[in-house]
């Protein structure tokens, strides 16, 4: 759990995938669109991957992937960044933690 969170904490947004789900892409197309540049950790290309994996279900990310960190706090999955972009807060929430500038 510790990699989780030194790696959420890198970077203002951070976002674990996984090379083939096509929702981790969608969520970090969504991302790159509003103007942010999310550290990506694909953990199908990292050797702790499997590690990383379990720590992030034992968070309750469930899937495991995408998941979604902003200001080193862990915000969600998939839904949860869709349900915040649609009621407009996903946005503020990156302009919060300096993930974008306007």
């Amino acid at each position: 759990m510790d990699i989780i969170g030194e790696l959420a904490s890198k970077k203002a947004a951070v976002i674990f995938t996984k090379s083939s789900c096509f929702m981790c892409h969608s969520i970090k197309a969504l991302f790159y669109d509003i103007g942010a540049s999310p550290a990506i950790h694909e953990l199908d290309r990292d050797p702790k991957g499997k590690e990383m994996e379990w720590a992030l279900r034992s968070l309750g990310c469930n899937p495991c992937v995408p998941a979604v960190f902003i200001g080193g706090k862990f915000i969600g999955s998939s839904k949860d960044i869709i349900s915040l972009q649609v009621d407009g807060s996903l946005k503020q929430m990156l302009i919060d933690a300096k993930a974008i500038w306007l």
